[in-house]
């Protein structure tokens, strides 16, 4: 009888200690502001993307596109182009983490900062200096986890994921956004 009352009494404490690790660091109009501080204007477009577009994707990030939408925007200031502001998911170990990156007009990344991360491990991608990496990759460049992009021992799982969900995002934009 002792043992199940015990059982009894720690079972709401497994269920406390599974959702102390999920934590949301910026909404998407922080993120935005982070990314693009100058921008006075950011303009909300839904792409839809054929199972031709999704195919382009993936041939030139090597990374399956898995939504047929994507939610961006356009930011300006005083009516000029920035850049595009976008925001993705993709797992770390088991779950999502949820970051945005800014892509200038040429198809470059500016910037990329995490939004919200729910992993117990991996929070290391985080950091500031490590998704300093990502800044003037382009589609073309090489997005080599270890090589191109450093890991990070105990986020292997993040670090590869987000390395991926930043190169596809950028053959997103070539494929969706350039003239």
């Amino acid at each position: 009888m002792n043992r199940n009352l015990g059982l009894l009494f720690a079972m709401p404490l497994l269920g406390i200690t599974q959702s102390v690790y999920a934590k949301d660091y910026l909404s998407v109009a922080e993120a935005q502001a982070v990314l693009f501080p100058t921008a006075d204007t950011f303009l909300e477009n839904v792409l839809t993307l054929t199972k031709d577009q999704k195919k382009a994707i993936k041939r030139l990030s090597g990374v399956r596109q898995r939504w047929d939408e994507q939610k961006v925007w356009r930011a300006e200031a005083g009516g000029q182009f920035l850049g595009w502001f976008m925001v993705d998911e993709v797992v770390g170990k088991h779950e999502f983490i949820t970051y945005a990156a800014a892509i200038s007009p040429e198809g470059h990344v500016l910037g990329v900062e995490v939004m919200s991360y729910r992993e117990t491990h991996g929070y290391q991608v985080m950091e500031a200096g490590w998704r300093a990496h990502f800044v003037g990759k382009g589609v073309g460049d090489a997005f080599k986890l270890n090589d191109d992009v450093p890991n990070i021992s105990g986020a292997t799982l993040s670090c590869r994921n987000m390395t991926d969900g930043v190169h596809r995002l950028l053959a997103l934009a070539e494929v969706m956004l350039k003239p």
